[in-house]
């Protein structure tokens, strides 16, 4: 199966494999339809897990090939990462800053972004909106930089960073299902905003795959913005909520295993 997949266009590989992270993202919103809520430990672990993933990720299938196509390139080896991880970062804080939002766990009045009177609903969903637009990016890139042809680049590689990031996404759209659920919604509403979170994962993925087959020598500095992207996510909101409501010890626990899975799944698939 892999064989065939290998012959499908960068764009088609992309877009399947986020479609793929979309569906895992629609599974676990489903566990609204099972519970109305769900243990805060658990759901803080969760976070962890999330944050470990993207992290080991974020080295392990973004900036270690950055650095190496950086040379294979001919490039001074540190400068294209250095410069497209700092401009991943800068533009999920500008995006950050514009995109009316409030983080998972957070008030009403703790609204970011432009002044709105959106529901609070609503904005949950742009802020995972946000957070999985790095993760659509990652996912395009990597399969893009299999179809430049780059012996650093693989297609296992793609298919691991797929794999981890929906492992991730499972317990993020429950995460944000069950605080939907807590604010009222219907079950059906809940998971439909859940899953509808991860819509942004397949256009973000061909947009990635697009720009590195069409412009070659963009690509270790794209690598490196979507490891920009993925970080700033990470220190910015994933961390910070699965550490306030005082389970900061599974959810570190947590980050820690999912940095091993993503670790393991890219160095042995990789």
């Amino acid at each position: 199966m892999l064989e065939t997949f290998s012959e499908w266009p960068a764009v088609w590989q992309a877009f399947a494999a986020t479609l793929f992270t979309w569906g895992l993202t629609a599974i676990g919103a489903g566990v609204v339809f099972l519970f109305k809520d769900v243990n805060p430990k658990a759901l803080d672990t969760a976070l962890g897990f999330t944050a470990g993933v993207m992290i080991a990720a974020s080295f392990w299938s973004l900036l270690a090939p950055a650095i190496a196509l950086s040379e294979e390139m001919g490039m001074v080896k540190w400068v294209p990462p250095l410069i497209g991880f700092l401009a991943g970062a800068f533009s999920m804080r500008l995006v950050d800053f514009i995109l009316p939002h409030v983080h998972l766990f957070g008030r009403l009045e703790e609204a970011e972004g432009v002044k709105t009177r959106w529901r609070k609903t609503t904005l949950l969903v742009l802020a995972i909106t946000l957070h999985n637009i790095p993760e659509g990016l990652a996912i395009g890139v990597a399969f893009g930089a299999v179809e430049a042809g780059f012996e650093s680049a693989t297609l296992a590689a793609a298919v691991a960073l797929a794999i981890g990031i929906g492992i991730q996404n499972c317990p993020e759209g429950t995460a944000v299902a069950v605080p939907l659920r807590r604010e009222g919604l219907s079950r059906a509403k809940s998971w439909w905003y859940g899953q509808l979170s991860a819509v942004v994962e397949p256009v973000a993925a061909v947009i990635g795959a697009l720009a590195v087959v069409s412009m070659r020598p963009i690509l270790p500095y794209a690598l490196a913005f979507a490891a920009g992207a993925m970080i700033f996510v990470v220190v910015e909101e994933v961390i910070p909520e699965s550490q306030r409501g005082g389970n900061g010890d599974l959810a570190t626990l947590g980050a820690m295993v999912g940095f091993a899975v993503m670790m393991t799944l890219d160095v042995a698939l990789g």
